[in-house]
């Protein structure tokens, strides 16, 4: 199936790989196809805002664009939501006090700070409020405890209004037509190696599909093939010899071949290691090096771009 015909995708990855740009491009991607989308911040560091060029985002979705709706997921507001929707709690104003006892418990209790963070999520699929949620998740390294928060609930919790509120959660979690992870990845070694141990983790501890993943910031082969052949040409001339005829600014060109060919290669190295661990059918996405000083909107227009080329 096509990856935005699913309803929920969490957007996760190593730090610096690009993750937030890619949630933000895959949401504009989306609203582009007609559909009514959510994107939603889940770390509240402001990154996705940046991305949109938009003010800071609020736990109340702001439209930033036709069909485009962006907000930061709040645990006070998302309390006082389950509470107003499932407890029948009116809340007026800061809910203060209740908040702090909340933050003791949840503390206290490992999963209840996520479960009301991914259950206000699966509430908007639920009430179909919007074709399609994008998530821009947590890090690697927290988005299993994220996603399986209400697994684990169902599996404490026997009976009761928090196992009920689980059980619907879980059908959509782990509904594979209507959830997945995208894991965003670059071709260096750790952040491959990160996204081969995460969906390795997803695959045998959850029943969360991973949807696809995103090799971002590929390089793109420096020369084709009679270039490349010129190339080699002139390097088993000698080095010193092209520059003692061309002069000492053919030895900076030569250095940065050499540089662009050895990146390129190396980067070629680490994307077939992933390549060889992933299964034969997943969705493998490469976003070339967008070789631009462009950040924020712009940046996330030219990766909606690149993936609008290999998904539409």
């Amino acid at each position: 199936m096509n990856l935005l015909d699913r309803r929920l995708l969490f957007v996760t990855g190593k730090g610096g790989v690009g993750k937030t740009t890619v949630a933000a491009a895959l949401a504009r991607l989306a609203s582009r196809s007609d559909k009514r989308v959510l994107v939603c911040e889940m770390d509240a560091k402001g990154s996705l805002a940046a991305a949109f060029e938009s003010s800071p985002l609020t736990f109340a979705p702001r439209e930033l664009s036709p069909g485009l709706f962006a907000m930061s997921m709040n645990t006070e507001d998302s309390l006082r939501e389950y509470l107003r929707l499932f407890v029948r709690i009116p809340l007026l104003g800061r809910i203060g006090p209740l908040a702090r006892t909340f933050d003791f418990v949840a503390d206290a209790a490992p999963g209840v700070k996520e479960i009301l963070a991914v259950g206000k999520l699966c509430y908007e699929v639920r009430e179909r409020h919007y074709d399609l949620v994008v998530v821009d998740a947590e890090a690697t390294g927290h988005i299993v405890s994220q996603i399986t928060a209400p697994r684990a609930i169902n599996d404490l919790v026997q009976v009761g209004l928090v196992r009920d509120q689980t059980n619907w959660m879980l059908d959509i979690l782990e509904d594979q037509r209507t959830t997945g992870v995208v894991v965003v990845t670059t071709p260096e070694e750790m952040p491959v190696v990160e996204s081969i141990e995460l969906i390795e983790r997803l695959n045998t501890t959850t029943k969360v599909a991973v949807a696809a993943v995103v090799a971002n910031r590929v390089l793109p082969e420096p020369f084709g093939r009679g270039e490349q052949e010129i190339f080699e040409r002139i390097d088993s001339i000698g080095r010193q010899q092209v520059i003692d005829a061309l002069g000492d600014a053919a030895g900076a060109v030569l250095d940065a071949a050499e540089l662009a060919v050895s990146l390129r290669r190396n980067g070629a190295t680490h994307l077939a290691t992933l390549r060889s661990r992933l299964p034969p059918d997943m969705l493998t996405i490469y976003v070339p090096e967008l070789y631009s000083r462009s950040a924020g909107g712009r940046a996330a227009e030219l990766v909606a771009t690149a993936l609008a080329e290999e998904l539409l």
